[in-house]
């Protein structure tokens, strides 16, 4: 899907950023890399078994707990529980400073377990570290559960503590008294809690409908699918009351563009078979995008806060937006990466903008499209108005060149640039991945201008020539443009209104896995 609706709500993560900064490296600067060992094999019971023997050998003051850590680790698909590749995880941290707070709580080999946290070097190996870590869980959950007088099992309690509310408690706890003027985090914040209270009110019902097949639904039908998709989009807000009409009428059609508007879809009012599907995603689901891109704010760079310029694109929705001083400036529509090469998500800075480019094919488009068109077709290359320079396959400047009439060129090892492109109906699809990489903006000509306007040679009318298409211009910025190129599948719009993008790189469920694997029994 894309956004329709420009989202200068991405100014609002300067706030979050700014103010949460702080926060994120105390967290980060427990982050720890060790040494890479064995990673538990969770097919073999006997090599579980072996590694555990070896441990409380080597730990045999953490014996009493050798049952309970291994049976965290029986039921869980990833070798390690508290590590993110090399590196601790958030919910380890978080487990620290717990336990670093929990009243008479003593632990065995407490200087390792510092050590682990601490700016020195650790001689633990992962696999080590990481049985620590959760022998000082089963002891901080031993003596929570005594404290509170309750019988829970550890391996619900550890479900629990790997979750975002676990996070969330813990940001929450140190930034109490830091005052939030307006932030995305927050927005999505808000909207987890309307979305937790709607789904525990049991009002949200699936959507069944009438028609078998389905047919699209249109401004003056007819149907019982009408009114239940009524009921949706009262529930959601996009309709201020629920009439149980099921004739499509003006007050619904509104409602549907808006839902539409909102959630990227294209504007019109007909209701089609994938809008009664995502108007059916479960409430658990939404939940969890929220929490997901709530935790993307996290992990925004601080830069983004001190920069009073900047482009960023985000690759869900579609969309770019060129700020200045505060200000969105510009907002275009672009196409990325196909899910084979897609955009990379990353931070650099455009310095230097390039009209009328030469295209230079890489050799991968050579090698896997254009070889065996130019040996079947001799006049392929002046036809496409190519040529080879350098043994290297180029494009010439003119309107039909793949880059269109202008380039924005950025350090990254990708070699990724936003461009022009002739290819303007691509920007009538809703899901828009076509290109190798690259970001084609919509409003290329319109970002030069704008980018342009602290530069009085750079006139409209030297612009307009520099875009003929008959020779390259490469200009060079005195201020380099921050871009950041940003993953977020659900974002508040400025008027309080939250959008769902679809996940085009499955990034949403990377990420999940991530901060939350799913248990899985362990059977012999």
């Amino acid at each position: 899907m894309k956004t329709l609706y420009p989202f200068t709500l991405i100014l609002s993560l300067s706030f979050f950023v700014s103010s949460f900064s702080s926060i994120e490296n105390d967290l980060v600067s427990y982050k720890k890399t060790a040494t890479i060992a064995t990673v538990y094999n969770h097919s073999d019971n006997n090599n579980i078994e072996e590694i555990s023997n070896d441990f409380f050998k080597r730990y045999s003051d953490l014996k009493k707990y050798k049952s309970d850590v291994m049976s965290l680790y029986k039921k869980r698909t990833l070798g390690t529980i508290w590590f993110d590749e090399d590196n601790i995880n958030e919910f380890g941290s978080v487990l620290y400073e717990k336990a670093k707070k929990t009243n008479d709580l003593v632990v065995p080999y407490q200087k390792e377990i510092d050590d682990l946290f601490s700016s020195s070097e650790t001689k633990l190996s992962k696999t080590d570290a990481d049985m620590l870590l959760s022998s000082l869980y089963i002891a901080y959950a031993k003596k929570s559960n005594s404290d509170a007088g309750k019988k829970v099992s550890y391996d619900a309690m550890l479900t629990d503590f790997l979750n975002y509310s676990t996070i969330e408690e813990a940001t929450a706890s140190t930034a109490e008294n830091v005052k939030v003027e307006y932030d995305q985090y927050y927005k999505l914040q808000d909207v987890l809690k309307k979305y937790k209270k709607l789904d525990h009110s049991n009002k949200w019902k699936p959507i069944v409908p009438e028609e078998t097949p389905y047919k699209d639904l249109r401004p003056d039908a007819v149907s019982g699918t009408i009114a239940q998709v009524r009921t949706r989009l009262f529930l959601l807000g996009d309709l201020k009351s629920d009439s149980k009409s099921n004739v499509y009428d003006r007050e619904l059609m509104d409602a549907v563009m808006k839902y539409k508007v909102r959630n990227g879809f294209k504007p019109n009012y007909i209701l089609a078979e994938e809008h009664i599907k995502e108007m059916n995603v479960p409430l658990t689901d939404k939940m969890e995008t929220l929490q997901l891109n709530m935790e993307r704010c996290r992990a925004i760079s601080a830069q983004i806060a001190s920069s009073d310029e900047y482009v960023l694109v985000n690759v869900p929705s579609y969309e770019l937006i060129y700020v200045k001083n505060g200000k969105v400036q510009l907002t275009s529509s672009v196409f990325v990466g196909a899910p084979l090469t897609k955009t990379t998500i990353f931070n650099s800075e455009i310095d230097r903008i390039v009209f009328s480019p030469y295209w230079t094919v890489p050799q991968s488009i050579v090698n896997n499209e254009l070889k065996s068109k130019i040996a079947s077709d001799k006049n392929y290359l002046a036809e496409k108005n190519m040529e080879i320079v350098n043994g290297q396959v180029r494009q010439k400047p003119g309107p039909d060149n793949s880059l269109g009439l202008v380039k924005f060129m950025f350090p990254n090892p990708d070699d990724i640039y936003l461009h022009d492109t002739p290819s303007k109906t691509l920007f009538d699809f809703e899901k828009r991945t076509f290109s190798h990489g690259c970001i084609n903006v919509k409003m290329a000509k319109e970002l030069a201008v704008a980018m342009l306007k602290d530069y009085p040679e750079w006139t409209t009318a030297k612009i307009d020539k520099a875009m003929e298409g008959k020779t390259e211009n490469s200009f060079k910025l005195a201020k380099k443009v921050p871009i950041y190129i940003t993953y977020f599948t659900s974002l508040v719009n400025e008027n309080g209104e939250i959008g769902f993008f679809q996940d085009v790189y499955e990034r949403d469920s990377e990420l999940n896995k991530t901060l939350s694997p799913k248990a899985e029994v362990v059977t012999n």
